[in-house]
C-alpha cells in the first residue's frame, strides 16, 4: 500500500466526518423544523381515521375530508383557548396577581395558618423559616416579567400553529406524501416491506394516539366530577390541565397531582385553613389517587394491549429504560418507537425465533 492509496484513505474519511458534522449542523439548526414535522405527523395520525371515515362512510370527496378534519382540529383547539380564559382571569384575581402586596399579604397568611394548625408554634421549624426570610427573599415583583415573557412567545408559538396546520394539511391529504419521502433511500428490493411496515406502523399509531385521547377523556371525566362535588371553581379546565399532564409517564401525574393540589388551595386562598382549605384539598387529593388507580389498573392495559397490542409490563419496562436513557422526551416517545421497531422486525427479521416471540400479534 503506497502513500497515495493511504492519502486518499484519510481524505476520504475526512470528507465523510465533515459531512456528517455538517448535516449533524443543519439539522441543529433547523431543530424547530423538525419538530414542526413531527407534531403533524402526530396530529396527521390522530386525524387519519377521520379522513378515512368521512371518504369511506360519508363519500366525501378527499379534499373536503380533510377540510373538514381541520375544521374540526381548530374547533377543538380554540374551544380549550375558552375554556383556559375563565381559569386564567379566575387565578388572576384569587392570587391577586396585578396587586402584588396583597398577593403576599395572602400568601403569609396562609403559611401562618397552616402553621397554627399543625401546632408548629413551639417547634423551630417555625423560627427556622421565619429566620431564613424564605417568604421574604421571593420576589413577588418578577411576576410581571414572566407575564411579559409568556407574551412575547405568544408570537413564536402562532408561527410554529402556522406551521403545523400547513404541514397536517398536506399530510393529511396526501397520505403517501411522508412515505414516499422516506421510500427514496429504501433500497429497490425491500420497497414492498418497508410499504407494509410503514402502513402497519400508521395503523397502529393512529390506535395508540387515539386511544390517548380515550384516557385523557377518562381522567378528565373523573376528575371533573371530583372538583364540581368539592365546589372547585373552573373544574373543567383545572381537569382538562391534569389528565392533559397524564400523557407523561409516571412524572406527568406527579405534576398534575401537584398542580390539582395548588389550584385546589388557591381557588379557596382568603379561607380558613382548618375548615375549609384543607378538608376540600384533602377531599380532592383522594379523589386524584382514586383516578389515578383507575386509569393505571384499567384505562392503560386496555388503551396499550388493543392500540399496540403489546403486554402491559413489557411497555412498562420499555417506558423505564427510555426514561433512563433520554429523560422525559424519551418516556413520551418510548411507545410510538417501540411499536415502530417490532412492525419493522416482524417484516425484515420474522424467520428469527425471538422475533416470532416478540412479535407475536401483530
Amino acid at each position: 500500500m503506497n502513500s497515495k492509496v493511504i492519502a486518499n484513505g484519510i481524505l476520504r474519511a475526512v470528507g465523510i466526518l465533515l459531512a456528517v458534522a455538517l448535516v449533524l449542523y443543519f439539522l441543529y439548526q433547523i431543530q424547530s423544523v423538525i419538530v414542526y414535522v413531527l407534531v403533524a405527523a402526530v396530529i396527521s395520525l390522530v386525524g387519519r381515521p377521520i379522513v378515512l371515515f368521512l371518504r369511506r362512510k360519508l363519500k366525501f370527496n378527499n379534499t373536503v375530508a380533510v377540510v373538514v378534519t381541520m375544521v374540526l382540529f381548530i374547533g377543538v383547539f380554540l374551544g380549550l383557548i375558552g375554556l383556559f380564559i375563565p381559569l386564567i382571569a379566575e387565578q388572576g384575581d384569587n392570587l391577586a396577581l396585578l396587586d402584588l402586596k396583597k398577593l403576599q399579604n395572602n400568601t403569609e397568611d396562609l403559611y401562618n395558618q397552616i402553621v397554627n394548625y399543625f401546632e408548629f408554634n413551639n417547634i423551630d421549624v417555625k423560627a427556622s423559616i421565619k429566620d431564613s426570610g424564605l417568604l421574604s427573599k421571593i420576589d413577588f415583583s418578577l411576576i410581571p416579567d414572566y407575564l411579559n415573557k409568556i407574551v412575547s412567545g405568544l408570537g413564536s408559538f402562532s408561527i410554529g400553529l402556522f406551521s403545523v396546520l400547513f404541514i397536517v394539511f398536506f399530510f393529511l391529504k396526501d397520505s403517501q406524501l411522508f412515505e414516499n419521502g422516506i421510500m427514496t433511500f429504501v433500497p429497490q428490493g425491500n420497497e414492498p416491506k418497508t410499504r407494509r411496515s410503514i402502513n402497519k406502523i400508521k395503523d397502529l399509531l393512529s390506535r395508540y394516539f387515539g386511544g390517548l385521547l380515550l384516557q385523557i377523556l377518562i381522567l378528565f371525566v373523573i376528575y371533573t366530577i371530583i372538583l364540581l362535588i368539592f365546589g372547585i371553581n373552573n373544574a373543567a379546565v383545572i381537569a382538562f390541565l391534569c389528565a392533559l399532564l397524564n400523557l407523561v409517564p409516571y412524572v406527568g401525574p406527579l405534576v398534575g397531582g401537584f398542580l390539582m393540589l395548588l389550584l385546589s388551595m388557591s381557588s379557596n386562598l382568603g379561607e380558613s385553613f382548618s375548615e375549609v382549605i384543607l378538608p376540600k384539598t384533602t377531599y380532592v387529593m383522594i379523589g386524584f389517587v382514586v383516578a389515578q388507580l383507575v386509569d393505571n389498573f384499567f384505562s392503560q392495559p386496555f388503551i396499550f394491549s388493543k392500540s399496540v397490542k403489546s403486554h402491559p409490563l413489557e411497555i412498562f419496562l420499555i417506558i423505564i429504560i427510555a426514561g433512563i436513557l433520554f429523560g422525559i422526551v424519551g418516556m413520551i416517545i418510548a411507545v410510538p418507537t417501540y411499536t415502530a421497531i417490532k412492525v419493522i422486525l416482524k417484516e425484515f427479521l420474522s424467520e428469527y425465533k425471538f422475533v416470532k416471540k416478540l412479535t407475536k400479534g401483530l
